[in-house]
């Protein structure tokens, strides 16, 4: 298993796409949505195909060979 690297949102809360860009995980909105849809994302251990999910402190999203984990 990857090391897993905690990103600052500066907030509370952060949609699922904005995430994947402010991460560093994805270049663009298109491809966040494209990866998102295709179900390549996973939310603390799971497949999310919801692109306005909200993410809060603590969650955990992976993709590719990647674990990110939110903090405020």
């Amino acid at each position: 298993m990857s090391a897993i690297d905690d990103v600052s949102i500066g907030g509370e809360v952060i949609r699922l796409g904005q995430f994947l860009k402010f991460a560093g995980l994805i270049d663009s909105g298109g491809d966040a949505k494209e990866a998102i849809i295709d179900g390549f994302v996973k939310v603390n251990g799971e497949v999310d195909r919801r692109r306005g999910r909200q993410l809060h402190d603590g969650d955990l999203v992976s993709f590719e060979a990647r674990t990110v984990r939110v903090r405020p």
